[in-house]
């Protein structure tokens, strides 16, 4: 299969490795210095790049009929205009805020514990996330997906990083060193506490579900998740 690297850094760098591994051959390596000559021969893409740049990178591969992976967080303000424009051009598109096989497990679980949760009183949710120094964005975008979790599955109806109303879930974001990835939720009472928690120990288990996303897409059309790639209930 031929993949086009959108975003050339640390996770590029270990996405190509693996993709490599796997049997994978890679055509385009984009960064800011180059263009996206080669894009078009590609079966499908993996965009890791930031923010300002993963509007174009993914409107890019929809204009050229490759479907795309999309691990960038900090642009889904505009997530709507790509699903519309996906859907006009015919695309297939993965969008997550975590690609590690692990986290999307997690996902599931945070789920399943908001709705039993939510049938109990005198607990309160908090969330924790800590990341490296060379974050862009916070909260992170797992966090965000956690917290929508538990709004989909309880009577919370907001996130925030300031001090938290009855109804909203505080997050607090931790920049230290070179950490991958740690999220904890806590359900705290005066009586006791609840923990979940999903610590990386480094970038290959993000490296290896968007490979493995983007194995699972190449060919298809229409927007889909991480739960259809691990066929998650």
């Amino acid at each position: 299969m031929k993949i086009a690297l959108l975003g050339y850094g640390k996770m590029g760098q270990v996405i190509e490795r693996i993709a490599l591994e796997r049997g994978h051959e890679i055509v385009l390596k984009k960064d800011e210095f180059n263009t996206y000559d080669g894009l078009s021969t590609a079966d499908v893409a993996i965009d890791f790049s930031v923010p300002m740049a993963a509007v174009d990178n993914i409107s890019a591969c929809f204009n050229n009929n490759v479907p795309v992976v999309s691990g960038t967080t900090g642009w889904l303000d505009r997530y709507d205009e790509m699903i519309a424009l996906c859907k006009e051009k015919n695309g297939g598109f993965i969008s997550s805020s975590n690609f590690s096989l692990g986290v999307n497990l997690f996902f599931g679980l945070n789920e399943y514990l908001a709705k039993m949760m939510a049938k109990i009183e005198g607990y309160k949710v908090t969330m924790e996330e800590i990341h490296h120094i060379h974050k862009l964005d916070a909260p992170s975008g797992t966090a965000i997906s956690l917290a929508q979790g538990v709004i989909e599955n309880s009577n919370y109806n907001n996130w925030t990083l300031e001090q938290a109303t009855e109804k909203e879930i505080h997050i607090e974001a931790v920049r230290t060193g070179e950490v991958p990835g740690t999220h904890t939720v806590t359900y705290d009472s005066g009586i006791d506490s609840i923990e979940i928690k999903h610590t990386a120990h480094n970038r290959e288990g993000f490296a290896l579900g968007a490979v493995i996303a983007a194995e699972w897409l190449a060919g298809k059309q229409g927007v889909f998740s991480m739960r259809d790639v691990l066929n998650i209930q």
